[in-house]
């Protein structure tokens, strides 16, 4: 038999565990922000290696490519890590509608 309390208690864990999943979703975007300024630094670097590279300069050569790489790494770095943010957010939402449906039917039969 379900008490009251325990529906209480459960619904509890269940808002608990939402709100810990909405943090841990704001923390993820936060290094998503972080990623995309590492991107945008990187990119900055490259295009003033670039234009020194286009007045004449051929020392610069191996920085530019070897930043050039830095900025692939770090955009694969960063889709993989937003691929893997997605998936464990459909999952995230998947299991709170679950968990929701199933509160909601433990209310139903208390009720």
């Amino acid at each position: 038999v379900v008490t009251r309390d325990d529906v209480e208690e459960s619904l509890t864990a269940t808002w608990q565990y939402v709100k810990d999943k909405e943090q841990l979703l704001e923390d993820l975007q936060s290094q998503i922000e972080e990623t995309n300024q590492k991107i945008s630094v990187k990119q900055s670097e490259k295009d003033y290696c670039l234009e020194y590279k286009n007045v004449g300069s051929k020392i610069e050569a191996k920085k530019i490519m070897s930043l050039e790489k830095d900025i692939q790494e770090v955009k694969d770095a960063f889709h993989r890590a937003t691929e893997y943010y997605r998936n464990a957010l459909k999952a995230m939402k998947e299991e709170n509608v679950r968990l929701i449906l199933k509160h909601m039917d433990l209310v139903k039969e208390q009720a």
